[in-house]
C-alpha cells in the first residue's frame, strides 16, 4: 500500500517537517546527536533533523518512500541513512539513539507492544522520544490518517506502554495538520514527549 501511495512525483505529505516536531526539536540537544525517525516515509522529518546537524536514520516499510527520502536529502545537501524495515518485527541495537522521533507512525495494535519495547531499548539513557499520532477519533474524518482505529494509539495506551520513561507531555487534542495532500485539516492527535532515565 505505501509503495503505491508514494509512487508519485510529488511528496504526499510535503517536504516540510511536522509542526509538533519543529516546535520540540530543541529537546534532542545540541547537534550532532543520533536520531531515529520511525515510519519516516518520504523523509521530510529526517531530512529536517539532518539539516539541523544530527545523524539521522530514517526507517520505513516502503522502499519507494525511502528512495524519495534519499532524493530529498540529496537535494537539501544533507546526509541521511535509510533503513527498510517492518517496525512490528525489527530489533534495534540497544542504547544507540539520543532521540527517537515518531510522527504519524501507525502500525497495527498487535505490533505496537514490540515497537514500544524497541523504542525504550534503542534510546540511550537521557534520550528523548518525540511522538505525534492520530487517535481513534480521527478515523471518521476525511483529513488524513488511518481508516481503522486499530492503527491509532491513545494517550492512555502510551502512558501504560512507556511508563518506564519519564513522561513530560501526554495529551490528546485537536489541531490543524496541513502537510502536503495527505494531511489536510483539523485532526485528532495524541502528543507525547518522554525521556529515558
Amino acid at each position: 500500500m505505501w509503495d503505491e501511495r508514494y509512487s508519485t512525483d510529488d511528496y504526499v505529505y510535503g517536504t516540510e517537517p511536522n509542526d509538533f516536531l519543529r516546535e520540540h526539536a530543541g529537546l534532542i540537544g545540541e547537534a550532532p546527536k543520533r536520531v531515529l525517525c520511525l515510519a519516516d516515509g518520504e523523509g521530510r522529518n529526517g531530512v529536517y533533523l539532518a539539516g539541523l546537524g544530527h545523524w539521522v536514520t530514517s526507517v520505513d516499510a516502503s522502499s519507494v518512500g525511502l528512495r524519495k527520502a534519499a532524493r530529498l536529502a540529496e537535494h537539501q545537501g544533507v546526509a541521511l541513512t535509510t533503513l527498510n524495515a517492518d517496525l512490528t518485527e525489527h530489533e534495534f541495537l540497544p542504547e544507540t539513539f539520543d532521540a527517537v522521533v515518531s510522527i504519524f507512525c501507525h502500525v497495527p495494535a498487535a505490533g505496537r507492544p514490540h515497537l514500544y519495547r524497541q523504542v525504550i531499548h534503542a534510546l540511550k539513557p537521557g534520550g528523548v522520544l518525540i511522538l505525534e499520532a492520530y487517535t481513534p477519533d480521527q478515523v471518521p474524518r476525511s483529513t488524513g490518517g488511518p481508516d481503522t482505529p486499530d492503527r491509532t494509539p491513545t494517550a492512555a495506551e502510551l502512558n501504560e506502554a512507556l511508563a518506564e520513561l519519564d513522561i513530560e507531555l501526554s495529551r490528546e487534542c485537536e489541531r490543524e495538520v496541513m502537510e502536503g495532500r495527505g494531511h489536510t485539516g483539523l485532526g485528532a492527535v495524541v502528543q507525547f514527549i518522554a525521556h529515558k532515565r
